[in-house]
């Protein structure tokens, strides 16, 4: 009688669980104590198992489908799911004419970034989840997180701001590697493009390294085209019409040469008189050209006007006293 007794008594767990709990459900299925005392200990783990593995499934699959993403737009692509938002705003995956390494390389970089931002998420939630399994409460710790997310987020303001700006730059292809750039107080090449800080190499070899978030404005000579202007001062008293044939000339000669031909854009022309000073007359030539290719094709320009202008006896004009700089020329 006390087997039978003992047999029927209901489980610890029991009284303490909600209904419909494991415990709950192997008592009335089984009518066995044992049993479900013990389902408490089988079933926790295994809902901690299976909470890992459908984050870590999830974190596989954006990641996955981020890849995929960015593969798609290094190809010049637009992903199916992408497509409205590159019909509104065709910036946004990138230029299509931008070069393919480039490209790739800017698409890899914001994979990367995003693959971290979904890493850190997903483990987060897993661990929270993970820790509700142990009844562990999460107010005060949700509390405390977040009173140490805000001070961490009033001490690292400039870092916050630094990475936004690097990811808005990345997405907007603002510049790469390789482009001939003004960014205010630095101008030179850029030789790193990162999330904080972008490097750039001036003219005299100086390695300069920006924050992202310091950088207000920037003038980028390596997209789509540039224009060289060559200001030339000739003397008030030489015959302009003769100083103008000359300077055509020169153009017209670097634009059938094999090599500056190339990188021609568009037939270089004489624009005309730019400024008259008691000094110097100043006549301006124009070239549309290929980005990169503006400053060899000023120097070639300049010394064959000069040339011709030596050929044609047209006298240059003075330095003009007033301009710190003369009358030199422009590009």
């Amino acid at each position: 009688m006390s087997i039978a007794l003992l047999a029927e008594a209901p489980p610890a767990c029991l009284d303490s669980t909600e209904t419909g709990s494991a415990c709950a459900l192997i008592w009335d299925w089984t009518s066995n104590a044992c049993l479900a005392n013990a389902s408490e200990f089988l079933v926790k783990p295994l809902r901690i198992i299976i909470i890992v593995l459908i984050c870590l499934v999830a974190r596989n699959l954006i990641s996955r489908a981020i890849t995929r993403m960015a593969r798609a737009t290094g190809e010049a692509k637009s992903p199916g799911i992408l497509r409205p938002f590159k019909e509104k705003a065709p910036n946004l995956l990138g230029d299509p004419g931008a070069t393919g390494e480039r490209r790739r390389q800017r698409s890899q970089a914001l994979a990367s970034v995003l693959r971290s931002i979904v890493s850190a998420v997903v483990f987060t939630i897993m661990v929270m989840l993970v820790l509700a399994e142990f009844n562990v409460n999460l107010g005060p710790l949700l509390a405390s997180a977040g009173i140490v997310g805000l001070a961490i987020g009033f001490g690292a303001q400039a870092l916050v701001k630094d990475i936004i700006s690097g990811m808005f730059m990345l997405l907007e292809d603002q510049y790469g590697v390789g482009d001939s750039v003004n960014l205010g107080e630095v101008s030179g090449t850029v030789e790193g493009v990162g999330l904080r800080v972008t490097t750039v190499r001036d003219p005299k070899g100086a390695v300069w390294y920006v924050r992202n978030g310091e950088i207000l404005r920037v003038g980028n000579m390596s997209q789509g085209w540039a224009v060289v202007l060559i200001d030339t001062p000739i003397s008030p008293e030489a015959d302009i019409e003769a100083a103008s044939e000359a300077i055509r000339g020169a153009l017209a000669e670097i634009a059938e040469d094999e090599k500056w031909g190339r990188v021609l854009l568009k037939e270089p022309s004489l624009l005309g008189v730019e400024s008259v000073t008691a000094f110097a007359i100043t006549l301006r030539a124009s070239a549309k050209t290929d980005p990169d290719s503006q400053w060899g094709l000023g120097r070639e320009l300049r010394l064959r006007i000069n040339e011709a202008l030596r050929v044609a006896e047209i006298a240059p004009g003075a330095p003009d006293p007033a301009r710190p700089g003369g009358n030199a020329p422009v590009n």
